[in-house]
């Protein structure tokens, strides 16, 4: 197949390919980060709720990457158990497709910053912080283009 034909059939992943993306992005994130997010949910969707637009005062729906919702752990404990929702990492998926359209980063290494910083609003980390732990998920990448 050449170049041609290939952006001819191209098409902008699904969200269940974003979601594989994603998966995939904190697979490679360092083990003991991981482990100290178990129960994280993270979720794929086109755009943010209208609640979420409202609450933020966004003008538009593009404006928004990802949102952490829940406790962080700097906050855990204030707040009872019962009735909790999960911690949850949402990506938005059309606004990060919008975001990579103008960008010359690689669409997995934009979807790694996304999750990385919105997790590390769930720890409370430094922006020093979550660049080393980016760092790390990209040497764990495989030999390929899509590191920085």
């Amino acid at each position: 197949m050449s170049g041609g034909d290939f952006w001819q059939r191209a098409k902008a992943p699904s969200l269940d390919a974003f979601e594989a993306m994603a998966e995939a992005a904190y697979a490679r994130l360092p083990k003991p980060f991981r482990k100290l997010c178990d129960g994280v949910v993270i979720r794929i969707e086109d755009f943010p709720d209208e609640d979420v637009i409202a609450e933020m005062e966004l003008e538009s729906p593009f404006e928004i990457l990802g949102l952490f919702t829940g406790v962080g752990l700097s906050q855990d404990g204030a707040v009872p158990e019962t009735g909790r929702l999960p911690n949850t990492v949402h990506l938005y998926r059309r606004p990060i497709l919008d975001y990579w359209a103008e960008h010359d980063e690689a669409l997995g290494t934009i979807i790694t910053h996304v999750l990385v910083h919105e997790i590390g609003h769930h720890f409370g980390l430094s922006d020093e912080d979550m660049e080393a732990i980016e760092a790390a998920a990209d040497e764990a990448l495989p030999d390929t283009k899509d590191r920085r």
